[in-house]
């Protein structure tokens, strides 16, 4: 099998992943660029694994755990784009710079600055006692 065929198409599918992710201000264009990008690898295993005609077939092997990986990847990455959606109602990537609360919006929780617990802190310190034989000095 000749090996410049695949690699050049794995290089070309790369490469356009990489634009997906710097270009794209969608998150899900994002997230199917990463996609992309992990095809690419797939290919060059698969076929760097055909070359060399591995009796154990290593390459097809980490593909397919490249695969599974990706699968959970897709999982994780639209639950937190759904959850984003729901919480700021965009999937813009360039509106989600700052994961902080919004100046509008009020803080979860009471207003009201919580009571210091006491201890060493809150507590006045207690006088010096006097040592016999040592001299005061006047506070």
């Amino acid at each position: 099998m000749h090996l410049g065929y695949p690699v050049a198409l794995a290089a070309l599918l790369f490469a356009t992943g990489v634009y997906g992710v710097l270009a794209r201000r969608n998150a899900i264009l994002v997230l199917m660029s990463v996609e992309l990008m992990l095809n690419a690898v797939n290919l060059n295993l698969v076929a760097f694994d055909a070359w060399h005609a591995d009796p154990l077939h290593g390459g097809q092997v980490l593909a397919l755990f490249v695969i599974v990986i990706a699968a959970a990847e897709v999982g994780l990455g639209l639950a937190i784009v759904l959850l984003v959606f729901r919480h700021r109602q965009t999937v813009a990537i360039d509106s989600l710079r700052s994961l902080s609360e919004q100046a509008d919006e009020p803080a979860p929780g009471p207003a009201a600055e919580p009571e210091p617990l006491p201890g060493p802190a809150t507590e006045p310190a207690p006088e010096p006692v006097p040592v016999a034989g040592q001299q005061q000095v006047p506070r």
